[in-house]
């Protein structure tokens, strides 16, 4: 049987492990054991934070729809609850989109909500 070194395959897991790293401070990107590390740490982060940002976008539409709703005379609270009254099914961000781009749409939005809470007191 002949004999194989892992040295091909070491050396190339150890030049993917550095580049991944390239940018990092110090050893972290300098030595493999050190870098390892510091990839596995990097990669949790943005795994999770991938995750995060999703939050992160929901509530930043809702700061941008509420603070559009206050300018039209209702709260979040009050045009969320007459959409649902109206049976308007809009998302946050396509409502965040139309109180950036187009407010004139997003005003006669904030009066089909304000019409279905009249009709509902």
């Amino acid at each position: 049987m002949t004999r194989v070194t892992k040295a091909v395959t070491a050396h190339k897991r150890h030049k993917k492990v550095l580049a991944l790293t390239k940018g990092q401070r110090a050893t972290r990107s300098k030595l493999y054991r050190r870098a390892h590390e510091a990839m596995l740490k990097s990669l949790s982060y943005a795994y999770a934070h991938r995750r995060k940002r999703r939050g992160d976008m929901r509530r930043l539409w809702i700061a941008r729809i509420n603070a559009a709703a206050r300018e039209a005379g209702l709260t979040y609270r009050e045009l969320i609850h007459g959409l649902n009254l109206a049976n308007i099914k809009v998302d946050r961000k396509i409502l965040s989109d139309l109180a950036i781009s187009n407010n004139e749409d997003f005003k006669s939005v904030v009066e089909t909500a304000r019409t279905a809470l009249a009709a509902a007191a």
